[in-house]
Parts: C-alpha cells; structure tokens; sequence
C-alpha cells in the first residue's frame, strides 16, 4: 500500500467535529419517535414507514457505489430481486408448493445468505464495473434489470412466475415470529402484531445498514473509494489497486440491495418478478427512484442518502394515505404522478442551485445554528 495511506493509519485519527445539545436532542426525539411510532400510527401509516426504511437500505448502499466510488449503476432492481427470490428459496418449506424450490433454511440464515448471494453477485460484475466508468458502465448495469426480468419469468420454480409468485417464509428469530399471534405483546396497551414487528424489524435493518455505511466511509476501504472517484490514475500512484476498490464497492451495494430486496419480500408478502421493464417493483423505474434518493440527498453522504428515501419513498406514500382518508386530490393526477413530479423537480433543483443535495442544506443550516 501507498506511503499516503499508510500515514494514514500511523497519524491518530482526527477528532470528528463536536456534536451541540440541540443537535444530540434531535437525535434523541428522532429515536424516541421512532421507536414509539408503532404505538400511535395504523396499519396503513405503518407500511408507509417500512417503505421508506426499504428505500434507507437500498439508498445508503447506492450512494456508496455512486458517490464515494465514484460508479454509475442502475443495477439495484436487479439485486432488490435476487435478494427477495433467493430468501424465498432459502428459507422455503421443500414440497410445500407444488414445484416451488425450497431449501428449508432458518429464516436469519436465509437472510444471511440472500445478502451473500447478492454480493457474489456483484463480485461477479466487477470484472466489467473494474473496466468501464460513466454513461458506460450506468448502461451495462442497465442490462441486469433485463436479464432480471428474463430469468424471474423463466425460472418459475424459483421465482413463482409472473402470474402467481410465491408467498415468502415469515421471517422467525429465535422462536419470535415476525406474523400476528394471540396472545401478542403489548406497549403501552397496543398489542404488537405482525405489522409492528415488521416494523422494529426494519428500524433495526436500517439502523444496522446506517451504521455500517458510516464506518464504511470513514475506513481506509472508503479513502480508496474516494480517492479512486476523484482521480483514478493519482489513486494508483498512491497504491491503490483501482479494480480491487470498484470490485469492493459494487460488491458492498449489490449486498445492501440484496437486504433491501428481502426487505421487500417481507413488505409485500409476495415475491412476484414484473410483467414487463418499465414497471413494477424491479423495474427500471425503481432503479431511476434509487438513484433520485442518493441526488437529492447529496452524492456520497449517507444522511442524506436517508433524507432522499424519505422524499422519494415516503411522498407517494403519504399523497395515497391522504387521498384515501382525507381526500386529497390535484384533478386526475395519480398520487405517484404527483410524486414522480416532485422528486423530478427536487433533482433539477439540487444540481442547479446546491450539488450537494439535502446533506448540504443540513450542514448550512447547523453550522449557522452553530455559530449563534
């Protein structure tokens, strides 16, 4: 390794900046929000919020690839399906639908191991990922969505097929599962059902992928990153092997779509692969709203990454919720018209006026309230 990085790890590592009340309050009434948000809002409110941590998942794990290696990819539907399937066939009964594949596995294992899968799978495109950059390589990543499409229609044994899909296994951690039961466990008098604990399921997913991501940048693994993203050929006169650190990046997001792709399977309570490309839950669509979140919130930074998941998963969600029960309406426009207009405008937005997105916003605004 490079003289610079090996400095790197002699030097003591810098102090990161001083965290003020206000700021550590927030996060302490973020937390208790959310932690007692089950308590308060309905079902409905409920799968809105679990859709919104899918979107983190997903969103945190992109932003590694497109803003700290420096990677176009447009391949997270791709992934988001390989992980829903592959937990669906890990953790599925044997014999227990027709020809349905199943292996039987415990259910933490078969998340561990739809993740695993997912990251093979992005290890094996590091050949083509370590060779191309740009436009490029954000149009061969492209190509998995269609061969997604392809292989979810084709092997229906795996995948249940485009006209029925397959139920996937409730998911169980150490004899608790995760589904409705009588008697159920109470907070605050509220009885803690399936939705609930889908619900603390995700917050802890999210929290989980948060928190790696942020230790992941702050790593020498994520210096490379960077330092590949800013200049490959200054990056291996450093020492940097750039194929090693693109192969790393892709394998780490395509893990983090893998999660978020159980995540979903979990949501829907169907793994059912699309009917065509341009919609559906894997579809090139969902790759263009990925890639929305990690935009507006600013490329690179995993705060942001969660604020642009909150816009881009959270505000169809809400625009349908209040069309139902309050009856919102803008003439014919569909909730997710209005939504995809929002978050189409937010983009144009972010790169005229602030590139670095939500995530720079948020640091202004601190810094001033900081200096008061």
């Amino acid at each position: 390794m490079s003289e610079v990085l090996e400095a790197e790890r002699v030097a003591p590592p810098a102090r990161g900046p001083r965290r003020s009340w206000p700021t550590i309050a927030a996060v302490v009434v973020l937390i208790v929000v959310l932690v007692l948000f089950p308590v308060f809002a309905g079902v409905a409110y409920l799968k809105a919020g679990q859709y919104v941590l899918i979107g983190v998942v997903g969103a945190v794990g992109l932003t590694l690839l497109v803003g700290q290696a420096g990677q176009l990819s447009l391949a997270h539907p791709f992934f988001l399906l390989v992980g829903a399937v592959s937990y669906a066939v890990l953790a599925g009964e044997p014999g227990e639908s027709g020809d349905l594949v199943g292996l039987g596995l415990p259910p933490l294992l078969a998340v561990v191991g739809a993740v695993a899968i997912c990251a093979l799978g992005g290890l094996a495109f590091s050949p083509v990922s370590g060779r191309l950059r740009g436009i490029y390589l954000g149009v061969a990543s492209l190509s998995l969505v269609f061969l997604g499409l392809y292989l979810g229609q084709s092997l229906d044994m795996l995948s249940g097929g485009t006209s029925t899909g397959r139920t996937p296994p409730t998911f169980e951690l150490f004899g608790f599962r995760f589904a409705n039961s009588d008697p159920a466990p109470t907070i605050l008098g509220v009885a803690i059902q399936k939705q609930q604990r889908l619900w603390y399921l995700f917050l802890v997913l999210a929290a989980g992928a948060y928190l790696l991501a942020r230790g992941a940048v702050r790593s020498r693994v994520g210096r490379a990153w960077r330092a590949v993203r800013d200049n490959e050929a200054a990056a291996t006169a450093m020492g940097v092997d750039v194929a090693r650190a693109k192969a790393q990046a892709f394998t780490v997001s395509s893990a983090f779509a893998g999660l978020a792709g159980v995540m979903t399977a979990l949501w829907l309570d169907l793994v059912k692969p699309d009917e065509n490309e341009f919609t559906g839950t894997y579809s090139i669509t969902v790759a263009i709203a990925f890639l929305a979140m990690v935009l507006i919130g600013g490329l690179g930074s995993i705060p942001g990454a969660v604020a642009g998941a909150v816009l881009v998963n959270g505000l169809p969600q809400l625009l349908t919720l209040g069309a139902t029960e309050f009856g919102w309406s803008i003439g014919t426009l569909s909730p997710v018209l209005i939504s995809a207009f929002v978050y189409g405008a937010a983009i144009v937005l972010v790169v005229l006026f602030e590139p670095g997105g939500l995530a720079a916003v948020g640091r202004r605004l601190t810094s001033r309230n900081g200096d008061r």
